[in-house]
């Protein structure tokens, strides 16, 4: 298996196990954004939304650039690539399992194709 820093990864897993920093992340994939807008979807207060910014800043998800006294967020996804390396690794047993369903599924399927024995009569 492919060995990845532990501290960086953990950072990214954290950010992304919350639904508010994952929607927060599909909105920037648009764009940059305030943390007022970042924030309206969500009905939070400015402080809250900065509490989710600051996780996915620690990830290396987000850049927080500061124009006067606005905070500009962007994206930035090149920590995803490392999880999703980590989890390439997990993906052939995905695979595997997928691909014993799919035979199980295409046994039972032509098992009950089959003509029950005695329509001969």
């Amino acid at each position: 298996m492919v060995e990845l820093q532990t501290a960086p990864l953990d950072s990214i897993f954290h950010a992304l196990g919350d639904a508010t920093r994952r929607r927060m992340l599909r909105e920037l994939a648009s764009g940059e954004r305030t943390v007022s807008q970042l924030a309206q979807p969500f009905s939070m207060s400015l402080a809250a939304a900065s509490k989710h910014i600051k996780a996915l800043e620690n990830a290396g998800l987000v850049r927080r650039e500061v124009r006067g006294r606005t905070h500009l967020c962007s994206l930035d996804p090149g920590p995803l690539a490392n999880a999703h390396e980590w989890l390439s690794f997990y993906e052939r047993f995905w695979t595997d399992r997928l691909d014993a369903l799919e035979q199980l599924l295409r046994a039972e399927d032509a098992h009950q194709s089959r003509p029950p024995k005695g329509d001969d009569e």
